[in-house]
């Protein structure tokens, strides 16, 4: 009887506790989950809001900034509406449309998202910062012209291929006014120091178009200055630096009378700011204000009111009770299939009893798999008591002569003489055999067969079998031939193979009649070499040849030890096979005799 199990060890009760509290967990997790992937989500919408709003801007910037008016700007607006799904409207400052994504007639926001001035930005750069309150792609009179450029082009290859020469990699880049910059992405090259190799000086020199605007810029910058009460000087001032990659981004104010007051060079920096405001003016499109629909994306709330909840946790309760109802199903179903297998296992083992398989799942798999393993524990049970049946037939025969002889030779009924000795000494060695060949199969069973492996040329291997056994053929009337397809090599214990071998060739010699042949026969097989012995005896039975390579087993039941062998001939040549690695198959058909194959690993033919 089988001894109680404790209510909390069950296993239908573990079941059902493990599913309630994978369902609290699940249903609290994902009410968890839900809100923060809610919050996350409005939050998220905000953010892309505000970015698209950004972008929004940035292209109507860019826009402005490449255009001396706002003519052609609705496709532009309308393809922005389209990507964002939102009300795009541009107007101008006294709210004259100038692109409007809403049908005619749709009344504007109230206020302005922004105001549209590519001259004085606060929002936009490529890198997220104000730079200088212009937007970087107004050009204007900098840009350099299609000659320009092709000069600067080949001076910034050669640049770049200096700086590669001297270990640094570097990319040319163009900037809005089409000249190129050599640069690495994330600043100047070699932190800015040049090496002595490169600095020609050739790609960082204003154009002519750079100069000629420069000098505008001066001028202008001079006449605020002369009102102001600074004097420049009659050269030109204002210079570009060329090395940034945005030309016309900065700006540098050379030297002016009263430079050194902190005031005088405020207002110098003023009168160039402004004057470059006016002088890239007439090149970028008029002030405009820009509106966006969608409503107010700020609005970020979340709020669960009282039903809300109560859904909240009737939902909760449902799955609660569904998860334990289920459990309790499949856990009956589970476990009535494990006590089955619990009871037939504490069954007595002279009773082999079988479980029924009444699933194709898991639990019908290991019924499945325990009545296999009761039919191999059953059919191993009577293979042990068929062969320890068999090794004291084996044993008794011999040591029975034995016993029959010295007991006649003690009581003085015939005399020990030559011939009888040599009788009694052919038992003793047939015993012997008999128990050399049980140990070999022990050692082979439990791992312990020890090989001594080295490189075997197979055609002296063969020869040396054949000759082993050549009186026995000839005494038997058979010829014994040898054949080797070239030299292969096998990787084996030499002593083991020929065992092997010799226990084939005797058992070919006995079921082999007088005029028949044993041929044995060598070749290489891809990374193995096979190994032959064909006879051209009776050959086997069809329903026999599984068979050949068990233990004690006889094609023919009435054959005795002497006709027919011990039966462990065959078993022990399939134990040193698979001890190198190898195999050993028979085939047969009845009257056209039997072929025993050997394949076992090559070995590199030595030097």
């Amino acid at each position: 009887m089988s001894p109680r199990i404790p209510v909390r060890k069950r296993l239908l009760v573990r079941l059902l506790i493990a599913s309630v509290l994978i369902a609290i967990c699940s249903v609290a997790a994902t009410a968890w989950l839900a809100v923060e992937t809610t919050t996350r989500a409005l939050r998220a919408e905000q953010g892309q809001v505000l970015a698209e709003d950004m972008d929004v801007l940035a292209r109507l910037s860019g826009y402005a900034a490449t255009h001396a008016d706002w003519t052609g700007v609705e496709n532009t607006v309308r393809e922005l509406s389209a990507r964002t799904g939102r009300r795009i409207a541009l107007t101008t400052t006294d709210r004259r449309t100038i692109a409007d994504s809403a049908p005619a007639g749709t009344s504007l926001p109230p206020r302005a998202a922004a105001t549209v001035d590519p001259l004085h930005i606060d929002t936009y750069t490529e890198r997220g910062a104000q730079r200088g309150g212009v937007d970087p792609r107004v050009v204007g009179p900098y840009r350099v012209t299609d000659e320009e450029r092709a000069k600067l082009e080949k001076l910034a290859d050669t640049r770049q291929r200096c700086f590669a020469r001297n270990g640094y990699e570097a990319v040319v880049v163009q900037t809005p006014s089409g000249r190129p910059v050599v640069t690495d992405h994330d600043g100047p090259v070699a932190g800015g120091v040049v090496p002595d190799e490169c600095a020609d000086g050739l790609l960082n020199t204003a154009t002519p178009t750079e100069n000629k605007a420069l000098a505008d810029l001066s001028e202008r910058a001079r006449k605020c200055l002369d009102l102001r009460g600074l004097n420049p000087g009659s050269q030109p001032f204002v210079t570009v630096d060329v090395t940034e990659k945005r030309l016309g981004a900065r700006y540098l104010l050379g030297k002016t009378q009263g430079a050194d007051d902190r005031t005088a060079r405020r207002e110098a920096d003023s009168c160039v700011d402004k004057a470059r405001r006016a002088q890239l003016d007439p090149y970028v499109a008029p002030v405009a204000e820009l509106f966006l629909g969608g409503g107010d994306p700020t609005a970020v709330r979340f709020d669960m009111s009282p039903a809300n909840k109560a859904k909240v946790v009737g939902v909760a309760g449902l799955v609660l009770a569904v998860t334990v109802a289920v459990t309790a199903v499949v856990a009956t179903r589970l476990v009535r299939p494990l006590r089955a297998l619990t009871a037939a296992a504490q069954q007595p083992p002279q009773l082999h009893v079988r479980v029924p398989v009444t699933t194709r799942d898991e639990t019908g798999i290991l019924a499945a798999a325990f009545n296999e393993l009761a039919e191999r524990r059953e059919k191993l049970e009577t293979q042990r008591k068929a062969m320890v049946s068999d090794v004291a037939h084996e044993l008794r025969t011999p040591l029975t002569n034995i016993r029959g002889w010295l007991e006649i030779t003690r009581d003085g009924v015939v005399d020990p003489d030559p011939a009888l000795l040599a009788s009694l000494h052919e038992e003793a060695l047939v015993l012997q055999r008999v128990i050399d060949d049980l140990q070999d199969l022990a050692a082979a069973d439990a791992g312990t067969l020890r090989l001594h492996r080295e490189p075997v040329p197979a055609d002296e291997l063969l020869g040396q079998v054949a000759a082993a056994h050549r009186v026995a053929a000839d005494t038997a009337g058979v010829t014994l031939r040898t054949t080797a397809t070239g030299t292969p090599w096998l990787d084996a214990d030499p002593v083991r193979m020929r065992q092997a071998l010799g226990n084939l060739v005797s058992n070919a010699l006995r079921h082999t009649p007088s005029g028949g042949t044993v041929t044995l026969a060598a070749r290489r097989d891809g990374d193995d070499v096979v190994l032959d012995v064909t006879d051209s005896g009776s050959g086997i039975a069809p329903e026999d040849l599984p068979h050949v390579f068990d233990r004690f087993w006889r094609a023919e039941k009435s054959r005795s030890r002497r006709t027919g062998g011990s039966g462990l001939g065959l078993p022990i040549v399939r134990h040193l096979l698979a001890a190198h690695g190898g195999t050993a198959e028979a085939a047969s058909e009845p009257g056209a005799g039997a072929v025993f194959t050997l394949r076992l690993p090559a070995a590199a033919a030595p030097d």
